[in-house]
Parts: C-alpha cells; sequence; structure tokens
C-alpha cells in the first residue's frame, strides 16, 4: 500500500465529509483522530509541525565570550583574525573550558560569524549588483596564464583576452610574456578583428604595463608614457578597478571570459609547433564561439556582435609601432643584451652598435635601414639565442672553435645541423684533416645563404655517397636538387616517379662547357698573314736593286 503524505490525507478527508460521510466514519476510514478530521474540514493545507526546543549543550555557558571575540574581530586586522582554533585555545586556556570538543566550537563560529556581520550593521560579506551595457560602450582586457605544450616543451604562457561587455565578443592571443609589448599587440590584434574601438570606458587591472604608481585608494593612477601615447593614439578612455580581489569583481565578464575559454579549448593541453601555429588556433575557436549563447539569452554572440560593430569608433590610419627600442653595443661575444638574455647578430657587427626593437614574440636588430638579425623571443631569463650562420666568417679563420661552439649545439637541436652534416664532416677531417676539413665544412655551411636548406642537405647526402669532399661538389649537386624539385613542379603528378639514381659527380668546367650551343664557327687560319710577308719581300728586293744601280 502506498503511503499517502499529509496533504493528500486531507484532501481525501475534505472529499469523504463533503460527500456525505460522517466525521466518526470518516476516522474509521482513514484511521485517524477526531482533531485530524477537524483540522482537515478546517484547511486544506497540513500545520506545520512545531518545531522542539532548542537542547541545552555544554558550549551555551561559552556563546557569550565566542559571539564578543567574533565582534571584535570586525575591527581586527584582516590577518589578525580569530580562527575557530583559536577560540577554542583561549576557552581552553582562559577559562577552562574542558568539557567542551573543538567540533562543536568549529560548528557555532561557523554559523555565528556572518550572522554578527550583519548584526554589526556591515552587511553581507558581498553582494553583486546586476549591471546592464550600451552596444559598443565598454569593454574589458585582462591576461590569464595557460599551459601549453611548445616545441615538445611544457611552457606557461599568457593569454590576451579584449571582452565587450554588451555581446560578449571576445578576442584572444597567446604570448610568451604579459610585458607590455603584449599588452599593446594584443591590444592592436584585438581592435582590429572588432573593426573599432569602443567609445566608452575599457576597464583594467593595474598591469604595470599601463599604470606606473597607483595614488592612495581614489581611482587616480600615474599612468606610463607608452601607454598615455597608445591610448592617445586608438582613442581609449581607461577605467583602473580596484586593487585586489575587490577589483576583479568590477571586470567580471572577461574574468568569467578566460575561465571559460580556458575549459573549454586548452583542456587537454594543446601540443603546437610554435605559437604561430597556437594562434591561428585561437582565431578559429574565437570565430566558433560566436555561434553560442550566453546563459539565458536569445540571441548569440554574433548576433549581439552585428549590432555593436556598426557602433564602434573607426581605427586610426596610422599603425602605432609597439615594439620597444633599444640601441645597444655587440661585444666580443657577438651578442646583444636585451633585458636578461642574450642574442646573436653577425661578426662584422662587433663592436658597432646596433639597433633592436623588441616584440612580444620576437626580437629585430637593425644596422642602420638594414635588418641584419631576427630571433624567436627567449621565454625564461638568463638564456642565450645564437645563430650558427652568423658565426662562419670567423670559424673560417677559426676552425678549431668550431666543435665546441655553443652555436653549433642549438643548430643541431633545431635540426638545421643534421646528422648528415656530421658525417660529410668527419670525412672531410679524414680526408683533408682537421683544421682543412673543417674549414671545406664552413665554406658549405655558408651555401646555405643562398640555397634552400632541404637542397643544401641533399647535395651533402650526395657528395658524401660519392667521396666528393669540396664545397664545389656539394654546390654542384645542391644546384641539382633544385632543379630537380623545379621540374617536379612543373611535370604532372600523375607521371609515374622515375627511379632513383645515385648521383655522380662532374667538375664544373665541363658541367659549364655541356651547357653551351653548338659552335659553327670556321677553324682559324694564319694564311692572311702570308700577305705580310710578300710585301715585306717585294720591299726588300726593290732596294736592293737600287743599290746595285
Amino acid at each position: 500500500m502506498v503511503r499517502q503524505s499529509k496533504t493528500e490525507l486531507y484532501a481525501a478527508i475534505r472529499r469523504d465529509v463533503r460527500g456525505g460521510m460522517s466525521i466518526r466514519a470518516a476516522m474509521r476510514k482513514h484511521s485517524v483522530s477526531y482533531p485530524t478530521v477537524t483540522k482537515a474540514l478546517a484547511s486544506a493545507w497540513p500545520q506545520p509541525r512545531k518545531k522542539p526546543p532548542a537542547r541545552p549543550t555544554r558550549l551555551d555557558h561559552y556563546k557569550a565570550l565566542i559571539d564578543a571575540m567574533l565582534l571584535a574581530d570586525l575591527d581586527a586586522p584582516r590577518k589578525q583574525r580569530h580562527t575557530a582554533k583559536r577560540i577554542f585555545d583561549r576557552l581552553v586556556d582562559e577559562h577552562d573550558a574542558m568539557d567542551v570538543s573543538y567540533g562543536i566550537v568549529r560548528r557555532y563560529v561557523a554559523e555565528r560569524r556572518p550572522q554578527i556581520r550583519i548584526e554589526a550593521g556591515r552587511g553581507p560579506v558581498e553582494a553583486f549588483i546586476p549591471q546592464s551595457h550600451r552596444p559598443g560602450a565598454e569593454a574589458e582586457v585582462d591576461f590569464g596564464d595557460v599551459t601549453v605544450r611548445l616545441a615538445g616543451e611544457q611552457v606557461t604562457c599568457y593569454l590576451f583576452s579584449l571582452r565587450l561587455s554588451y555581446s560578449g565578443k571576445a578576442v584572444h592571443r597567446v604570448f610568451v610574456s604579459c610585458g607590455q609589448e603584449a599588452f599593446f599587440e594584443g591590444h592592436v590584434h584585438a581592435l582590429n578583428v572588432l573593426g573599432g574601438v569602443p567609445f566608452g570606458k575599457i576597464r583594467y587591472d593595474n598591469l604595470k604595463a599601463a599604470v606606473a604608481r597607483i595614488l592612495g585608494f581614489a581611482r587616480q593612477r600615474v599612468e606610463t608614457e607608452r601607454w598615455t601615447a597608445f591610448r592617445s593614439h586608438y582613442g581609449i578612455e581607461g577605467f583602473y578597478c580596484r586593487p585586489g580581489i575587490e577589483g576583479a569583481h568590477e571586470k567580471g565578464g572577461v574574468e568569467g571570459q578566460i575561465g571559460w575559454f580556458r575549459r573549454n579549448h586548452f583542456v587537454p593541453v594543446p601540443e603546437v609547433a610554435s605559437l604561430a601555429e597556437l594562434n591561428a588556433m585561437v582565431e578559429r575557436w574565437d570565430e566558433e564561439d560566436e555561434a553560442r549563447r550566453i546563459r539565458s539569452r536569445p540571441r548569440t554572440i554574433g548576433e549581439y556582435f552585428a549590432i555593436e560593430r556598426e557602433l564602434l569608433k573607426p581605427l586610426p590610419d596610422e599603425p602605432f609601432e609597439t615594439g620597444r627600442h633599444f640601441a645597444l653595443r655587440v661585444d666580443r661575444h657577438s651578442q646583444i643584451h636585451v633585458r636578461t638574455n642574450r642574442y646573436s647578430v653577425p661578426v662584422r657587427l662587433i663592436g658597432r652598435n646596433v639597433r633592436v626593437v623588441l616584440h612580444a614574440s620576437e626580437l629585430v636588430v637593425f644596422d642602420g635601414r638594414e635588418v641584419v638579425a631576427r630571433h624567436e623571443r627567449l621565454k625564461a631569463k638568463g638564456q642565450a639565442r645564437l645563430v650558427l650562420d652568423q658565426y662562419l666568417e670567423a670559424l673560417v679563420r677559426k676552425p678549431g672553435a668550431l666543435p665546441g661552439a655553443t652555436a653549433l649545439d642549438q643548430a643541431r637541436a633545431a635540426g638545421r645541423f643534421t646528422p648528415v652534416h656530421d658525417e660529410w664532416w668527419a670525412a672531410a677531417c679524414k680526408a683533408h684533416g682537421d683544421s682543412e676539413g673543417t674549414k671545406a665544412l664552413v665554406e658549405v655551411l655558408l651555401l646555405g645563404r643562398h640555397m634552400a636548406h632541404e637542397h643544401l642537405v641533399a647535395g651533402i647526402a650526395a657528395a658524401l655517397r660519392a667521396g666528393a669532399l669540396t664545397a664545389d661538389a656539394v654546390a654542384l649537386e645542391a644546384r641539382k636538387a633544385a632543379e630537380a624539385d623545379q621540374a617536379e613542379s612543373v611535370t604532372s603528378s600523375q607521371q609515374p616517379p622515375e627511379p632513383a639514381q645515385h648521383a655522380t659527380v662532374t667538375s664544373l668546367t665541363a658541367r659549364r662547357l655541356a651547357q653551351l650551343p653548338p659552335d659553327n664557327r670556321p677553324l682559324p687560319s694564319v694564311a692572311v698573314y702570308d700577305q705580310l710577308l710578300r710585301r715585306r719581300s717585294s720591299g726588300q728586293g726593290s732596294s736592293s736593286e737600287g743599290e746595285t744601280q
């Protein structure tokens, strides 16, 4: 038999009595007492069960003491307030509360602490007020850290996010740092994607990239000069949140957006070969996110953004240089020191001053107006990025420095110096000696400035198979590989591939002569010079005749 609830029992009693059943019969039918029937007839809803009075506990004698401690905590420093453990220790030490357990004290403190705060007129711990935003008026900016497996190494990168408050449209970009260069480049990318600038305020944390100093407890800030110039260039009106966790609630939209984006697109940890590949994925994710709805909104992010895009301020015509400029001197190791890291430049610039532009993801070195070096920006501190090609002129004069060169180790790790290079180098050293063999290798590496890397590797492999251990032979075979690639691109892909043949090495002179057109000119002759001989003999004859006469 299904057990009825009290409400169902009351409904059944009222139905039977209204149908003509007597109260006594209803009592017998439903097995209830007279007061129950009268209560059912008086109201369709059962009266709530009376709450039993609280039973006395051993803590009743100490509750006033605990309340006094919690009340005093309202004016105490935040990090020097009573915990439940400290209150329990004080009750035992100061009031001999040996009959009270820690568990009952902890439960009472957890219940009474917010009540005492409200009774003292301090209000609830935190209250959030819903906000409304006009289209195109406001945006929020923040950084969030993400873990990425970059080129086989797990590193921590920084996710820049600019989110429009009305539509919820957000633009993201991943950088290796969250410095001022990344801060500016993130803005440039986001504003270009959005197609304009909000005409109202953009909310920021107190980032060092923008804020040089906070003035007291007010909203006034001393901004950095470059950030002031950047804001002026794009017409951005900044609004700086309060420091600490309270300020994070003032831009909760972008805080929640970064968390949502990280949980939905960076789980599992993405594995990429470069940041460019990762940012291409991020751009695709941003476009896909326009099709989702935020909570219970009737339209998608993309539909709201279509309304908001038309109200944004236009972008300026001139670009803004987001990189930071340095004037540095090249040391005797052919390196420049930028921040805490070192980068190589060509050895011909040793002792000279160069101009360096540091971007969020790369570093560019200029000698006058010429770009002489370009490096990917290092992620950690105290590291060095050296390019072997920039030391080749010095290694021609110092071949003995190549085996232990740091640039050689980095070239091997990057895949630019392959095992084929090592095999050819070992064979050249065996044939010509260590010094001459290494010089021949340096000459081969110099060919990489004019040839593609894959063609040069193919040329080294072919020359090694043929036993030709000179730079000329490698250059010849590398050109053959380049010409073969060019011919394959012209020929149709449907033709069957020809069987592979072993490369042969010929001299450059024979190859040049074989490519010349046929010479149809007549062979040279000296017959015309005989005319000079006849004239000379005739002249001599006349003079001799005159003498005879």
